[in-house]
């Protein structure tokens, strides 16, 4: 295998060292190479990313008879070192807010579901402590980690109170009252100031890690390497830090992509100097070189977006208009998508809309008079997923059912993946992976909005944050092998098309909400999937007649237009309603049973 100058250069280096690599500029084979080259007696440790990273590089290592080299993720180093000598249970899926308002006895005192609030406050406070590098709850300030001006005003109020049941709550967990959370004994083995016994440790994807698995690394009397991509940060939500830029080691770079040619090298670097907006020096250039090698087949082809909701309207649209579609995947669990974290569902938010209170499983939302309460609730605890499950509901009401039925009907599982006539994903899920064809939603962040954010409102800016929204669409046009249908609104001013790139038309709307972390702040609202509303108002706007009633004239004007193959974007446009009208009247009227 032909190794570039500088893959070269990182193998034949000594001391501690950290990787900038581009996206598909090949880590793990300069990783493997590093260790070959390593004396045969040395102890490696690999410390890879997620499970599915671990599985992959332990395959390849044994490949290539590296015996010597142990893989682990952070997490699963911990739970040898902590969950067996504690004897402590582990609660797989974490906390329900419920769960903690009954464990923590919380009370309810002048405001409506006021423990619940507290309670999804107190499981936040608990995964920012876990996740950070502190040796105690007190040392930490959660305020700073809200955005939403309710939100903070409600923390502030209540602060003593959820910062010792938070301490409390840790305090449960340490002494096996109750079963713990995965984040939790990493915590206590960065706690413990474990010394592991390598020679080497090789850090994968450094940019996502949590503060607490950065020191347990940088406390090692070892050899290290540190190894990520700056630009593909997208976990700061989940209080990652972009340890590359914090570690003081020598820096070398993997430039040269084998994924992806070069116009989408260009379009990627193009993406990042999005950054020159919001940065108060000059970005330093990324040179990317793009030595893919293109090609006209595209055996996988991918859906990408940024949000669960971007990705549901993609998808309800996609199996809407394409009816003759067999098989489709989603990437991750496919119930992931219509389940929040906690544990609430969007049949649970549906459910609470028509007042059926009966048939609400999660006994927070239960608890909710209506829709208005849980959307207070969601405003002072900054509930991204539940939002945009009020959003989808909003959106489609009960025809969610039908619509989830018929997306789960042509899902295939994940050993028959490969059958999939198109995958969908969030840039979260797909993190690490490659398709030959990508579709972006458009539901990212554009140049347009941050030249106007720098106009109006650059002291108030939340840099970190708009930086990782410039990253997750860094990521999402790097998954490409070959070919990239982006939103034209998505694309850097000036861009130049090219053959690999295809520019996809977007119909002028006014932004509409979206559940970003910013909107509270004024300081971005997401722009709208073309043809799709977020919300009855916008509905209204954009589509006029969206609630008149259908009369027998137009009743005839529909079967028609139908007959004569009209397709379903055009009906609607023509009518002035949404395509989930126009297909929901086609069903009454039985079209496709008489004239299929």
């Amino acid at each position: 295998m032909r190794l570039t100058p500088e893959q070269h250069d990182i193998i034949q280096s000594s001391g501690n060292i950290k990787i900038n690599a581009v996206a598909g500029s090949g880590k793990t084979t300069t990783i493997i190479e590093y260790a070959k080259t390593r004396p045969a007696t040395s102890r490696i440790l690999y410390l890879a990313f997620n499970k599915s990273v671990k599985l992959d590089a332990t395959k390849k290592f044994v490949e290539k008879g590296l015996q010597n080299v142990k893989v682990e993720t952070a997490h699963s180093l911990a739970f040898k070192h902590i969950v067996f000598k504690h004897n402590y249970k582990v609660k797989s899926q974490g906390y329900k807010t419920n769960e903690i308002a009954e464990i923590l006895n919380l009370q309810a005192t002048g405001e409506k579901y006021v423990q619940y609030i507290i309670a999804n406050h107190i499981n936040k406070f608990v995964a920012y402590f876990c996740n950070s590098d502190a040796q105690r709850v007190q040392d930490l300030n959660y305020l700073e980690t809200l955005t939403d001006a309710k939100a903070s005003s409600f923390v502030k109020t209540f602060y003593n109170y959820i910062e010792n049941q938070t301490r409390l709550f840790l305090s449960k967990m340490d002494k096996g009252e109750i079963e713990i959370i995965h984040d939790f004994y990493l915590k206590k083995f960065q706690l413990s100031k474990p010394m592991l016994n390598y020679d080497y440790i090789l850090f994968d994807e450094g940019q996502d890690a949590s503060a607490a698995m950065v020191d347990i690394f940088l406390n090692q009397k070892c050899t290290k390497v540190i190894v990520g991509d700056t630009h593909q940060q997208i976990y700061g939500w989940r209080y990652a830090v972009n340890s590359l830029e914090k570690v003081d080691f020598k820096t070398h770079h993997l430039s040269t992509s084998f994924r992806f040619a070069q116009p989408i090298a260009d379009l990627a670097m193009e993406i990042l100097k999005f950054k020159n907006h919001i940065s108060e020096e000059p970005l330093k250039e990324v040179p990317i070189k793009g030595e893919g090698a293109a090609s006209k087949e595209s055996k996988t082809k991918a859906v990408l977006a940024r949000t669960n909701l971007g990705l549901l309207l993609k998808a309800i649209e996609y199996v809407t208009e394409k009816k003759k579609v067999k098989h489709i995947y989603f990437e991750g669990n496919i119930n992931s998508y219509t389940y929040a974290d906690e544990g609430a569902s969007l049949y649970d938010v549906l459910n609470l809309y028509n007042g059926r209170h009966f048939q609400i499983k999660d006994a927070m939302i239960k608890s909710m008079k209506d829709l208005r309460e849980l959307q207070d609730y969601i405003d002072k605890t900054e509930d991204v997923q539940l939002r945009m499950m009020v959003e989808v509901v909003k959106e489609y009401g009960n025809e969610i059912p039908g619509i989830i039925k018929s997306i789960k009907d042509k899902h295939v599982s994940n050993d028959e993946k490969e059958k999939a006539e198109m995958i969908f994903s969030t840039v979260h899920r797909c993190k690490g992976m490659e398709y030959d064809s990508v579709q972006i939603v458009n539901d990212f962040i554009t140049e347009e909005k941050l030249e106007k954010l720098t106009d109006e409102n650059k002291e108030k800016l939340n840099r970190d944050k708009l930086n990782e929204e410039i990253n997750l669409l860094y990521v999402a046009v790097t998954r490409t092998r070959n070919s990239l249908y982006i939103p034209e609104t998505l694309l850097p001013n000036d861009f130049p098309v090219s053959s690999q790139i295809h520019i996809m038309k977007v119909a002028k709307q006014e932004t509409v909400k979206s559940e970003s972390p910013f909107d509270k702040n004024n300081l971005y609202q997401m722009q709208s999937l073309p043809e799709k509303a977020y919300s009855f108002q916008q509905i209204r706007q954009t589509h006029k007649s969206a609630y008149m009633p259908w009369t027998d004239e137009l009743d005839e004007e529909l079967t028609t237009m139908y007959c004569e193959g009209v397709h379903v974007k055009d009906m609607a446009k023509h009518f002035g309603r949404t395509m989930g009208a126009i297909n929901k009247r086609i069903k009454k009227l039985e079209l496709e049973e008489l004239y299929r």
